[in-house]
């Protein structure tokens, strides 16, 4: 056995000896990630993957539900901060529900289920107003904890005391919350709306105005009246009026600039905005049938009297009024022969009865007034500014003008009114940076000496560079030359000195080659003697 491990070991220093040095590093880094890679199966599929239980409970519940857990064999670990206790992912859900029987956690908030469970005849009116405002304030702790992006919340009411005199004023409740949101959430206005409107309509005498909701950060949510009839606040107005007047001077200054350069034009538009909200209920009648102004007959009465012969004609004179009089008011005409007609007829005609609530955009544009700067071509000479270029700007500036105003607002505008929204003025512009002549700005020639060098020091630095890695290669390449010529130097067998048991050895293996049969008899024969 001994002979057997120095022939593996002496096999295994020769095999490693006869190695290079590149296929050393190789087998070395081999082996050490197959050693790495075994480690971390092994702990991966080995180790238990714990998973919360419950979080962002209190300390001593934590413990009581630690204590429970130990009793029970079952492994669990405290997570950071003591607020959450870790088990076995595979024994979650079997564990919630046999402690929820027992009645883990036990947050000891009051809510409204303390009175079916604790109702009698004992308890006070103090201690029952004391009871109802914690489970008031429980239960909206609660309604805050369901809505999206609130992990907790605490709240604090304050109720009036009642007083026995009608006379005396209601006195009004209040609120304050402190919710836990989640990192990086932000509420909408609408939402931070709905949770003022959530805890006013919760409890009573208690107005949005009452009411201080802030988060863990300090950061208050204020109320905001979206639904404002007056219109929009002052703060939107100025930012509509700017976003108005800047997008309209980019047009300008971009439709300008291409004509002219975009250092050669400088815009400046200033606008005048209706902010008026206007709702307005509009009960109009007009008839089916424009043109001929009627509308559909729903219903048609004709009379028709005619009459021939003596009798008396139609007509007279009216009589003075008299009350007690019941007759036509007229006397009868003479007698004559002759012919009586009369048509009567009345028509109830149906007409379009249209109901309009209009609901007025509080941004129009009642005025608008550009200025234009424009450098003439030549920079010193105003009079080079061609009177028909100039034109052509005051008629584009005028256009964009009469578009973009609200007709409704500013009424009917003339050219006259148009033009004079408009100022072209052309002058050179003194503000702009100074040229320098070409002289300044060439390089002197000690600049160019400098870089000379630089360049011949940096060529230097890498032909040494590389000198240094080839000379560095070829002592590599040498020493594995010398371990090489050290491992394959082996005694030659020829220098051996034949002896007689050499002689017969080498006479066995000639007759075992040309004669293998005679070979063959030959070791049974010595095999028989044995």
């Amino acid at each position: 056995m001994n002979e057997r491990i120095k022939k593996i070991k002496t096999d295994l220093e020769t095999f490693w000896s006869s190695r290079t040095r590149k296929q050393k590093l190789t087998y070395i880094i081999s082996l050490s990630a197959m050693i790495v890679g075994a480690v971390f199966l092994t702990f991966f599929l080995s180790r238990t993957d714990y998973v919360p239980l419950y979080s962002e409970v209190s300390p001593a519940e934590i413990g009581r539900i630690k204590e429970q857990l130990d009793s029970q064999g079952v492994p669990n670990e405290i997570a950071v901060g003591g607020t959450s206790i870790l088990v076995p992912k595979e024994r979650v859900d079997d564990l919630l529900v046999q402690l929820a029987a027992e009645g883990f956690p036990n947050t000891g908030v009051i809510d409204y289920s303390f009175f079916s469970e604790n109702a009698g005849f004992g308890m006070t009116d103090n201690e029952f107003n004391v009871m109802k405002l914690a489970s008031m304030q429980t239960e909206l702790a609660n309604l805050m904890k369901s809505i999206e992006g609130v992990k907790d919340a605490k709240v604090m009411i304050t109720l009036p005391t009642e007083s026995i005199f009608m006379n005396d004023q209601v006195q009004q409740a209040s609120a304050s919350i402190v919710l836990k949101t989640d990192p990086g959430h932000q509420f909408t206005d609408r939402q931070v709306n709905s949770l003022y409107n959530l805890v006013a309509k919760s409890l009573p005498n208690l107005s949005t105005e009452d009411i201080v909701i802030t988060n863990q950060y300090f950061e208050y949510y204020d109320l905001k009246d979206h639904d404002n009839q007056y219109g929009p606040t002052m703060a939107d107005q100025m930012a509509v009026k700017k976003t108005i007047e800047r997008d309209l001077q980019r047009q300008v200054q971009m439709m300008l600039g291409t004509m002219m350069g975009q250092d050669k034009v400088v815009v400046s538009v200033t606008t005048d905005i209706d902010f008026k909200l206007e709702n307005r209920e509009e009960s109009l009648v007009t008839p089916v049938d424009e043109e001929s102004m009627e509308g559909i007959a729903l219903s048609v009465q004709r009379i028709t009297e005619s009459f021939t012969g003596d009798g008396p004609v139609a007509g007279g004179t009216p009589q003075a009024e008299d009350p007690t009089d019941n007759g036509t008011g007229y006397v009868e005409g003479t007698f004559s022969n002759g012919d009586y007609e009369r048509i009567e007829e009345t028509v109830n005609n149906e007409v379009n009865r249209i109901r309009k609530e209009i609901v007025e955009s509080p941004y129009k544009i009642r005025d608008i007034g550009i200025q234009v700067m424009v450098e003439p071509p030549e920079r010193d000479d105003v009079s080079s500014m061609p009177q028909e270029l100039r034109a052509d700007i005051e008629r584009i500036l005028a256009t964009i003008i009469q578009t973009s105003i609200d007709k409704e607002a500013a009424g009917e505008l003339s050219a006259t009114d148009i033009n004079d929204k408009v100022v072209v003025s052309v002058q050179p512009f003194n503000g702009r940076e100074v040229e320098f002549d070409g002289k300044a700005m060439a390089i002197p020639w000690w600049a160019y000496v400098g870089g000379g060098l630089l360049l011949l020091i940096l060529i230097f630095l890498i032909i040494a560079l590389i000198r240094s890695r080839r000379q560095t290669e070829e002592v590599e390449q040498a020493a594995i030359y010398e371990e090489q010529e050290e491992v394959f130097d082996i005694q030659d067998i020829n220098e051996d000195v034949e002896t007689e048991a050499t002689l017969r050895r080498k006479q066995l293996e000639k007759m075992a080659k040309e004669k293998p049969e005679e070979f063959a008899k030959l070791l049974r024969t010595w095999i028989t003697e044995d």
